[in-house]
């Protein structure tokens, strides 16, 4: 059971984000480009991070510098413009655990091999049979 787990985990763990998977990166100047040339069908705008379609159904991602005058651009195109909060998975449980996860396995393997050395049952008032 410990191992299916571990394999599960370690799965997940080098999986990476499955929401970039979908999304061919392209430049910024090639995502300015697509959009002059009315290319662009829609765009989600989260932080600096820019995922759409082009016209043809092709999926692109992107990252934006601070460009003050990226939306009226945008606006001026035709694009459809949709915003999303930052996706923060730092913070979260899985986040934690990941890193976490080392520290917590040595601990545990300390105390397996002092409850091994110390012999008896290693319960409180357990003295062992002699």
């Amino acid at each position: 059971m410990v191992i299916a787990v571990l394999l599960v985990f370690l799965f997940y763990l080098f999986q990476g984000p499955s929401d970039r998977h979908s999304a061919n990166a392209i430049s910024y100047s090639q995502f300015l480009s697509e959009t002059d040339a009315g290319n662009v069908r829609d765009v989600t705008i989260s932080g600096d991070s820019i995922v759409g379609h082009l016209s043809d159904g092709r999926s692109f991602s992107t990252l934006a510098p601070n460009d003050p005058a990226l939306v009226a651009r945008l606006e001026k195109s035709g694009v459809n413009i949709s915003a999303a909060p930052v996706d923060d998975d730092g913070l979260s449980f899985f986040g934690l655990l990941i890193s976490w996860f080392p520290m917590l396995l040595l601990v545990a393997v300390y105390i397996f091999f002092m409850r091994q050395m110390q012999g008896g049952s290693g319960r409180a008032m357990g003295f062992g049979k002699s």
